[in-house]
């Protein structure tokens, strides 16, 4: 049972959501603005949230933004835009899905428990942690450190360096991370993938000309493998 937050202006897509949710087997609260939505998050944690981009006090990304700057808190966008631009955008915001309007309960819900999946068991044995070299990745506590010191990263970040760290010296293509880490089942931009590692790359302090962990088989796709001695 998940505890979810609907952020949403529309008062009976509100109220649709929020029934076809609960009987699915989640616990929705909701909120008609970002603002509230966001005092939400902080005064009452959450599994996740939906979030609506057209909302009425503040744009949805900004929204994102602020969410984000408070919060990992996974999060699916629910918006009437799909073009291509504006969905990667949204992912390199920290949106963990989206889901393009008008959509199904069902779809809806397919989505969280995808989400939720990825973000955190419910259930069991936590996922163990991954090493490789100095680097050592925790997926249940969602965080990461190299030779002992912390790395801030981005929810994406964590789950492209997650991904690769999980299959050390394999070669994963761009469009095999475009599916499983942007959730981009089609494909999408190669240069969303170059812009996060390149950021990846600086947190651990290489450069794609003097590679330590992460390496780029051009015209293949790159590999996460343990530095040489």
């Amino acid at each position: 049972m998940a505890q979810l937050l609907l952020v949403e202006d529309d008062a009976e897509i509100r109220r649709a959501l929020i029934r076809a949710l609960t009987d699915l087997g989640h616990v929705v609260s909701s909120a008609p603005t970002a603002m509230a939505g966001l005092q939400h998050v902080l005064n009452a944690p959450v599994d996740l949230v939906v979030l609506d981009l057209g909302l009425p006090d503040v744009d949805g990304r900004e929204a994102l933004r602020m969410l984000r700057s408070v919060s990992k808190v996974p999060v699916i966008v629910a918006t009437a835009r799909d073009d291509e631009g504006g969905m990667v955008d949204i992912l390199n915001r920290g949106a963990d899905d989206y889901l393009v309007k008008p959509f199904g309960p069902a779809q809806l819900d397919a989505r969280i428990r995808a989400v939720l999946r990825r973000s955190g068991p419910e259930g069991g044995d936590p996922p163990a942690t991954l090493v490789v070299g100095d680097l050592r990745v925790d997926p249940a506590a969602r965080e990461a450190s190299l030779a002992g010191v912390p790395l801030e990263l981005t929810p994406r970040e964590f789950d492209l360096l997650g991904y690769l760290a999980a299959r050390p010296g394999t070669v994963v293509t761009k469009r095999e991370l475009l599916a499983e880490v942007w959730h981009l089942p089609f494909g999408g931009a190669d240069k969303t993938v170059d812009v996060h590692l390149s950021w990846l790359r600086r947190k651990l302090g290489e450069t794609a000309t003097q590679p330590r962990y992460l390496h780029t088989l051009r015209g293949v796709g790159v590999k996460l493998t343990v530095p040489p001695a």
